[in-house]
């Protein structure tokens, strides 16, 4: 089938360049854009019923953006001073720098991976002796955990936001050739605002394992998947499958 349209269920990128905006144009192609999830924090209230006190950490590990945002955001709303001496332990230089936002960063002791838990490893086993917390949201990837505990790594979870389903309602009679998802809760945004989704000739494509896994799961044919060793990026595996269903034609 020829593809016409797609929706990415994910913000549009920020300025000019994406190599989705290229893919539309190489392609003649209308690429729209639409998170399906997304995050919201929790109250002091709820946080404060996991019975964590943040002075017992010497250190934290922030994986992502909205992590940094809820820690600083709890720290205000339970009135806890963030001290100096605090060390940061991000997943890569992009959520690191984002520490910015809220610390000089020159004058605190951050690290830095290039963008997974493992790549951590080498700096945190370095300081065995912290005692480590984890903000999170409510659906954390196994992964991170796991790691942490391989490496004997003394850390608490707290969960400081939690991911919900965005409101869909709009896009009920709308139609497009294939949907693109990054994550199982973007399946189950789509079978909360529309139960009655049938897949019929529309295309899914996932990225990631558990957003493979979760296609699959919900009944739902995989007709494009990425990373692959031919395609390590999304907009390459949909490239990909344009080209061979150009040839078809």
């Amino acid at each position: 089938m020829s593809i016409k349209t797609i929706l990415v269920s994910q913000p549009k990128p920020e300025g000019d360049k994406s190599p989705y905006f290229d893919l539309a144009d190489k392609y003649k192609l209308k690429i729209d854009f639409r998170p399906f999830i997304k995050v919201e924090g929790i109250s002091a209230q709820e946080f404060r019923s996991q019975r964590i006190d943040f002075n017992e950490y010497t250190a934290v590990i922030m994986t992502s953006k909205n992590a940094i945002d809820h820690f600083f955001r709890i720290a205000q709303e339970t009135r806890y001073t963030v001290p100096d001496s605090l060390k940061y332990f991000c997943i890569s230089e992009a959520v690191a720098l984002y520490l910015q936002k809220y610390v000089t960063y020159r004058k605190r002791k951050i690290f830095f991976g290039k963008q997974s838990i493992e790549d951590l490893m080498d700096s945190m086993k370095k300081h065995k002796g912290e005692k480590y917390l984890l903000p999170c949201t409510d659906i954390l990837r196994d992964k991170i955990p796991e790691t942490l505990e391989e490496h004997n790594i003394n850390f608490t979870k707290a969960m400081l936001y939690r991911t919900v389903a965005s409101d869909l309602s709009d896009l009920e009679d709308v139609y497009y050739d294939m949907l693109v998802f990054f994550s199982p809760g973007g399946i189950e945004s789509l079978f909360k605002n529309f139960p009655e989704f049938k897949q019929n000739k529309t295309l899914i494509a996932a990225f990631g394992p558990t957003t493979a896994n979760a296609v699959i799961k919900n009944n739902l044919r995989l007709d494009v998947h990425a990373p692959q060793p031919n395609a390590p990026s999304m907009t390459a595996a949909i490239e990909n499958f344009v080209k061979e269903s150009l040839k078809k034609k």
